[in-house]
């Protein structure tokens, strides 16, 4: 039976950069684009194209992997196919902005075999999308969804974002809810992290206080509960059979290969990325190990460690079975005394075989989460 495998594709393009992405991006011209994507094509081709693994799930992430044109982005799926045995129910997912999204392009997506789309909206006021320096308005937003459903698209996530400078709980409340009244199948929400480096950064920001922010939380939840969507992670919301299958794969450690450059792999518990640096990259794509940095054979107690606070993010928690499946060791023989300690105090619930995160957990989850780490 051949094992499961993601495939993660990075296209760093960008119209502007967000005043909040710490992400590998920028803006490029058609000719360098189309330089990036020769790039990616010796990159796949000089894989191996491991034939006891099946393809279950492809992210094309950026940047924006909606701004080159799209029958660039077709033939990379296309170079996929060929390299990669897919299975025939594959979710193979899009990542795409309003204001670079047109009918031509998405009907290139669809023909091209993209069945799953992510549209950034992050908000639906537009003095709010200004202060994050997106490049869309609302209205860009209500377009492209409209677009992407009469293209066809019957499985559309909507990314929106919480703790935003100057917002208010009323404000986020009403993104919630207007967005969760188009029926998109997923929604993602996110609280603001303001990373280092970032223009943000360097900026006084009047960010929502702790309380204001824990009560988003709880009323992201409430909301979306109230228009049909299930939380199955700690930031993100489903309608019945519409979880993200890519997502929940790196959650539960399925074997998983990056493409492009800063792209993250793990493979049989070795775990390597790709360089960062766009000009080695373009230049030695077609000879993979000459690419990668970070390699790591992960040891058992990192692997134990991974399992545990990445399985915790879902709803559904971790198996008991599943771990002593992986490590030939009781949870208890390893965790006992941190899961005694939180499910005792009510962070924890332990019930059939799984452990997982409670409501009163999952808002204080980096702190429990930590304690997994040896």
């Amino acid at each position: 039976m051949r094992k499961p495998l993601e495939l993660y594709v990075h296209i760093p393009f960008c119209v502007r950069k967000c005043d909040y992405c710490d992400f590998l991006s920028f803006p490029s011209s058609e000719e360098q684009q189309r330089g990036y994507m020769e790039a990616l094509r010796k990159e796949i081709l000089g894989s191996e194209s491991r034939p006891e693994h099946l393809v279950t799930s492809v992210f094309f992430g950026g940047g924006t992997p909606s701004v080159p044109p799209a029958e660039l982005t077709a033939e990379i799926l296309e170079l996929l196919r060929e390299t990669f045995t897919f299975d025939s129910g594959a979710e193979i997912t899009l990542e795409a902005n309003p204001g670079t999204l047109t009918e031509e392009k998405l009907n290139i997506y669809r023909a091209a075999g993209f069945n799953r789309l992510s549209i950034g909206c992050q908000s639906v006021h537009d003095d709010e999308l200004r202060r994050l320096g997106r490049i869309h308005t609302h209205q860009e937003f209500l377009d492209s969804f409209a677009m992407a459903r009469n293209c066809g698209f019957t499985n559309i996530n909507a990314d929106l974002m919480s703790g935003l400078p100057g917002q208010s709980l009323e404000a986020y409340e009403t993104s919630l809810r207007t967005v969760a009244a188009l029926g998109p199948e997923h929604i993602s929400a996110y609280s603001l992290i303001v990373e280092p480096g970032t223009p943000f950064a360097s900026r006084e920001l009047e960010l929502p206080d702790e309380e204001t922010e824990r009560k988003m939380y709880e009323r992201t939840g409430e909301i979306l509960g109230e228009y049909g969507y299930t939380q199955y992670e700690i930031s993100n919301y489903a309608k019945p059979g519409y979880e993200c299958r890519h997502n929940i794969g790196y959650w539960k450690r399925t074997d998983y290969l990056g493409f492009g450059p800063g792209a993250a792999s793990l493979m049989e518990n070795r775990r390597y990325s790709n360089t960062t640096e766009v000009k080695r990259y373009l230049a030695q794509s077609g000879h993979p190990e000459n690419i990668r940095e970070q390699v790591e054979q992960l040891t058992e107690q990192e692997c134990m460690e991974e399992f545990m606070f990445l399985g915790l993010r879902m709803n559904q928690g971790i198996s008991e079975q599943e771990f002593q499946r992986q490590f030939g060791k009781e949870i208890d023989a390893v965790y006992g005394n941190v899961l005694a300690k939180y499910v005792s105090s009510g962070f924890l619930w332990r019930d059939r075989g799984a452990v997982g995160l409670t409501r009163q957990g999952i808002s204080v989850s980096n702190t429990i989460l930590a304690e997994f780490l040896f």
